[in-house]
């Protein structure tokens, strides 16, 4: 940008934000007279200006003390819980490279990724971000970069919950003096986690209870925290996908390696990489495995505790999932798990057997129809012993390749690209999730303009909101029976569940 256009622009934005601050004093005058609210928010300015590129794309990003984000990284080893992780905190949050030894992989953009670092990644991306600004009036909305999950992972076991909650309860006060919170009192603000939202719900305050309370903190439940899994009962939790192992920097790098996954020779009709769950009574996973060793066209790769560096090891997962048709996906730990992602990256069809690990969540990343891409058979139709062998064989070849192509396009959203380099033509997972954001801080403010509030929302139903923004009301209904329903705290939520129900 040349320095006249520089100077004009500025005027521009100086204009439009002196004609907001003018209209604002305008309302609070008429409202001293009971005609308008109390509180005017101005809508991004730079809206206004079609001439500028980022105009309602402006990220703030708060100047955080080092101690809540980048120290934590570079300390690590400082600590024994997580020395461990310390290796996988280079390249941006990438971790090390992985070298293309067994040709599986491409030969470049890969590196051995933890699926918890995408708070890192993110922040690292987001510093080269084409629209920053320093002019919070302008800001579309507000990033706080608090390595929440790190900050956990260093504290999450033989720990007391106050030291636990400590950096959580220190990050929330800091927002709290800053005069860009109290515009919207926070509701335009945003955090990334890179744990599942579980970890930071904890319920009550016993040294034995898991995890930290960060999203319980009043405060902080004004806030969109985007986390790789979200709650099924939550409203301002969003889940964003897993890291995979695969970073490119330039989109021949993703339409090489989708062309690739669409001429691999796949071996298996269905594969699964997992461990059983002998103290969970409600995992089917032990059921899975059993019908992959019994079937012929089923492959396993058994993650015990003496074959644990096989699952670990990039090539032979990718390896696994590149020959195979179908990739079974049950839960993980909690309802979600990486490996749905790396079979997605590998053109492995998924298939899921509850909602809650796939459909209810990604929803930003997701297309509507979930029969486009995936497979789904219930949880209990697995106790009941349906053949998994049987139920693949009766889809037809040429639904078969439609759903893998349909897989194949979806890989460049799920993946988060090398910050170095921006992709020109393909808009990865980080793109999506901050395209995601402004559109849910910009409603949010418009709300408030129009003097509405999200206040008949009830948080048990958070799930039905996520599809609901997609107009995907058959899927509401659909999944209704899989999720448990809550009690409602009042006879005046039961009367806008029983309205919201009449919708659906």
């Amino acid at each position: 940008m040349d320095k006249k256009s520089y100077v004009f622009q500025q005027s521009h934005i100086s204009v439009i934000g002196l004609f907001c601050a003018f209209l604002s004093l305008c309302l609070l005058y008429f409202n001293k007279n009971g005609v308008f609210i109390d509180k005017v928010i101005c809508i991004n300015s730079l809206q206004i200006n079609k001439s500028d590129p980022c105009g309602g794309r402006y990220i703030y990003v708060y100047d955080l003390p080092p101690r809540f984000n980048i120290d934590m990284v570079t300390e690590c080893k400082r600590n024994q819980k997580t020395s461990g992780m310390c290796t996988f905190t280079m390249n941006g949050g990438f971790g090390p490279p992985l070298n293309n030894t067994e040709g599986v992989l491409s030969d470049h953009g890969w590196y051995a990724t933890d699926h918890f670092n995408v708070e890192i990644i993110f922040y690292n991306r987001m510093k080269r971000y084409e629209c920053l600004t320093n002019d919070s009036s302008i800001a579309a909305a507000f990033f706080v970069p608090f390595f929440v999950g790190f900050d956990l992972a260093r504290y999450i076991g033989d720990f007391n919950v106050s030291v636990r909650d400590a950096g959580s309860i220190e990050v929330v006060n800091w927002l709290l003096t800053r005069k860009e919170w109290k515009n919207m009192n926070g509701k335009d603000h945003f955090l990334v986690g890179g744990r599942p939202t579980w970890d930071l719900r904890r319920k009550t305050d016993e040294n034995s209870d898991w995890g930290n309370k960060f999203l319980s903190l009043p405060a902080a439940k004004n806030m969109s925290f985007l986390l790789v899994e979200s709650s099924p009962y939550g409203l301002n939790d969003f889940a964003i996908p897993y890291p995979t192992y695969f970073h490119p920097s330039k989109d021949s790098e993703v339409f090489e390696w989708q062309e690739r996954m669409r001429k691999t020779e796949r071996k298996w009709l269905f594969s699964f990489a997992g461990a059983p769950r002998p103290g969970d009574p409600n995992s089917i996973r032990s059921l899975l495995i059993s019908q992959c060793n019994n079937s012929r066209v089923g492959k396993l790769l058994e993650c015990t505790v003496a074959d644990e560096r096989k699952c670990r090891s990039p090539s032979n997962v990718m390896k696994m999932f590149q020959r195979s048709v179908f990739c079974l996906q049950p839960e993980g730990d909690s309802a979600t798990r990486r490996s749905a992602f790396d079979s997605i990256l590998a053109g492995c069809i998924p298939v899921f057997f509850h909602p809650g690990s796939f459909y209810t969540q990604y929803t930003w990343h997701l297309p509507k129809n979930y029969t486009t891409y995936s497979v789904f058979i219930s949880n209990n139709d697995i106790r009941k012993n349906v053949s998994i062998e049987e139920r693949l064989s009766r889809i037809d070849p040429k639904t078969i390749d439609m759903m893998r192509e349909k897989v194949i396009s979806l890989i460049p959203r799920m993946i988060y690209a090398d910050p170095d380099s921006k992709l020109e033509t393909l808009e990865d997972a980080f793109d999506v999730s901050l395209k995601a954001i402004i559109r849910r801080v910009t409603k949010l403010r418009q709300e408030m303009i129009d003097g509405r509030t999200n206040d008949d929302l009830i948080e048990i139903y958070g799930w039905k909101y996520a599809l609901m923004e997609q107009g995907d009301y058959a899927a509401v209904r659909e999944w209704e029976p899989y999720f448990p329903k809550l009690k409602p705290v009042n006879s005046s939520a039961q009367s806008v569940i029983n309205k919201q129900e009449e919708q659906t």
